[in-house]
């Protein structure tokens, strides 16, 4: 029951505190390594420390607060975040550029959600050198890390419940030592004043670089974004004055700490493990530890949520989606979850060290704050806001974030080019399935099913035609309140291979935002009494896709209702009163050797064949058993060579 609070964008305690276990974690633990990556081998400063905190101050509100926790949330699709949604809303546009802009934005977070894990666990694990300066951290993030992802398929519900109260205590305690440090310094808190930033940035030395360490503070806003439809707006919004007032407290605790060790250098010691007393050091460790983990929650449920929504949009092959929840936020997609897991793994073993992921920490996720600034003001402008108003906020955030991409660049040779590597594969992949599906549909027409009752009479009364089975189906995806049906179905029966039935189905199904098991209905449409029909299957989002088990119910209902047979047409089996045989059928279009498609087409005709081979089946989607399933394969025809021409000639020996 609580989920569907949740989803409803109800203000709860509970909905607040699971809010705190699955959205915060990442932007939660960065004050373990900001001021630490900030310092780096630096003297320690007045100047250094005051400007990095007013700088910090300022992207928080500017960043996550203004333009995330304000702005991006009332761009919300359906309930969902992240920039599919975005782009879901301003798709109708005629440009490209906001299909474009959304693929980027996609592959830069997707590409992002490889290093946060390790440098979040990273950063908390390697507290325990303190104490133990030899122990090997390695092995024990590889283990947590581990767990981390088996957790995910009992989905970020339960998640939320467990860690929410681990956050609570988390936020509430970093804002306590900072608080404490505070008092002994007052006068910290006019770090807040926006001057103190611009003079570091003209006048400190390498002042400008330092920004590519001050970005880490507000690296988990797109995954907050992107996680919307785990807990809705109103729990976000409410949730995030606390968290940000935690996070500042212990942000100026530890400048407080810097000053009082003015002219030194940090030798391996953290600011943040600085303000702990040593006697409670150990078990401030752990709690990092686990926060951290949580950190890492964060960004894999943007990924999946990211994933989801792109499926929906047929900008990624099909893939099995699993709701642990009531929620329609909460999915795991187990593909998408192992193949981060790898890519985490391949991360330790690159950098090793926190510190050295550090350097390459940021750098994709400026390119994706980028594309959702765009998108957003796009979307403004389509809902008619003032365009005064859009040009200001336009200003504004592509000054800074450009700045921050821009102070980001030089982490591109220290450890950046491979997640940069990553999001141009990823970009590319999405780019040539779409352009793919894109000459595909242009090939690919819907008919309507009344155009062909002259031939469907004929075939079935054609008997010099084998008949292929009683009942005949074959699953369109396309149609839906209309009984339209892909022309390489109608290629399949007529043309292809002649298919006779005593029956012919269509089925195509539509999934609903409801996830209860009673959210089941169909609609039939009776092309030819008794021979031809057409049905949409609705389902909630949480039923399993039993096809065949449904379908056949509904065909009861018809047979109750007098509209079919549910006997055999084969005499000797209907003689005995057998019911009547069922084959489905899914139509797979293939490229033909014919086309003469240019060199980029022509790949990404390749690409796409190559990702639909290892998709997710369309008859495992639809719970089909294999026995009455049959796959065909028709030719797709999009751009035929020249015409041949050919002569004959007399005389033949």
């Amino acid at each position: 029951m609580e989920e569907k609070v949740l989803n409803k964008n109800h203000l709860s305690f509970s909905g607040l505190l699971i809010t705190l276990g699955i959205i915060y974690g990442d932007i939660g633990t960065s004050p373990l390594y900001v001021m630490q990556a900030i310092i780096g081998k630096s003297t320690i400063d007045k100047e250094l420390i005051l400007g990095s905190v007013s700088c910090i101050f300022w992207t928080l509100i500017l960043i996550t607060t203004f333009k995330y926790v304000y702005l991006a949330l009332k761009a919300d699709h359906q309930g969902e975040g992240g920039i599919f949604s975005l782009y879901a809303l301003v798709k109708k546009h005629p440009a490209k550029w906001p299909l474009i802009a959304a693929l980027i934005g996609c592959s830069a977070l997707l590409a992002d959600g490889f290093i946060t894990p390790p440098i979040s666990i990273s950063s908390a694990v390697e507290g325990l050198n303190l104490m133990y300066p030899e122990l090997p951290t390695i092995p024990i993030v590889l283990s947590i890390l581990l767990l981390l992802f088996f957790f995910q398929q009992f989905g970020t519900s339960i998640i939320g419940k467990a860690f929410g109260p681990i956050m609570l205590l988390w936020f509430s305690v970093i804002g306590v030592l900072g608080f404490i440090k505070i008092v002994q310094y007052p006068q910290i808190v006019m770090a807040f004043n926006p001057y103190y930033a611009i003079k570091l940035l003209t006048h400190h030395a390498g002042g400008f670089w330092i920004l590519g360490a001050v970005f880490l503070c507000t690296t988990g806003a797109e995954a907050l974004y992107a996680d919307l439809g785990h807990c809705g707006k109103k729990n976000i919004q409410t949730s995030w004055v606390f968290v940000l007032s935690c996070l500042l407290l212990n942000y100026l605790g530890q400048a407080v700490w810097c000053l009082q060790h003015d002219g030194e250098l940090l030798n391996e010691r953290s600011p943040f493990y600085s303000l702990v007393p040593i006697k409670y050091l150990s078990y401030f460790i752990i709690l990092a530890t686990v926060a951290t983990i949580i950190a890492s929650q964060a960004l894999i449920s943007g990924c999946f949520t990211l994933i989801s929504e792109a499926i929906k949009q047929r900008l990624w092959i099909n893939l099995k989606v699993h709701y642990p929840a009531e929620s329609k936020g909460q999915i795991y997609i187990p593909s998408i979850n192992w193949i981060l897991f790898a890519g985490c793994l391949l991360i330790i073993i690159l950098f090793k060290k926190s510190s050295n992921m550090e350097a390459a920490y940021g750098l994709s996720i400026t390119i994706n704050m980028l594309m959702t600034t765009a998108l957003l003001l796009l979307f403004f402008r389509t809902k008619q806001k003032s365009v005064t108003l859009i040009i200001v906020i336009g200003v504004v955030f592509f000054s800074v974030e450009l700045v921050f991409f821009l102070s980001n660049l030089k982490k591109f040779f220290y450890g950046g080019w491979f997640t940069f590597f990553m999001a141009c594969i990823t970009f590319l992949i999405l780019f040539f399935l779409h352009k793919a599906r894109t000459i595909r549909d242009s090939f690919n027409n819907l008919v309507s099913l009344d155009d062909f009752i002259p031939m469907f009479n004929s075939i079935q009364n054609d008997e010099s035609i084998p008949k292929e089975a009683t009942n005949l189906v074959f699953m369109s995806k396309k149609s839906k309140k209309s009984a339209n049906v892909d022309t390489n179905i109608i290629y399949s029966i007529f043309q292809q291979k002649p298919k006779r039935a005593d029956v012919y189905w269509f089925i195509h199904v539509d999934t609903l935002d409801y996830p209860h098991e009673h959210e089941r209905s169909f609609y039939v449409k009776t092309i030819i009494p008794k021979k031809v029909f057409f049905v949409r299957l609705e389902f909630g989002f949480k039923v399993k896709h039993k096809v065949n088990r449904l379908f056949m119910k509904a065909v009861e209902q018809m047979v109750e209702n007098g509209e079919v047979d549910e006997f055999s047409r084969y005499p000797s089996m209907k003689e005995h009163n057998i019911k009547a045989d069922f084959k489905f059928i899914f139509i797979k279009p293939k490229l033909s050797e014919d086309n003469d498609l240019k060199p980029r087409n022509l790949f990404a005709m390749k690409v796409y064949e190559a990702l639909a081979g290892i998709s997710y089946p369309p008859y495992k989607e639809f719970g089909l058993d294999t026995v009455n399933v049959a796959e065909e394969f028709v030719p797709l025809k999009i751009h035929l060579q020249d015409e041949l021409t050919i002569h004959r000639k007399d005389g033949f020996d």
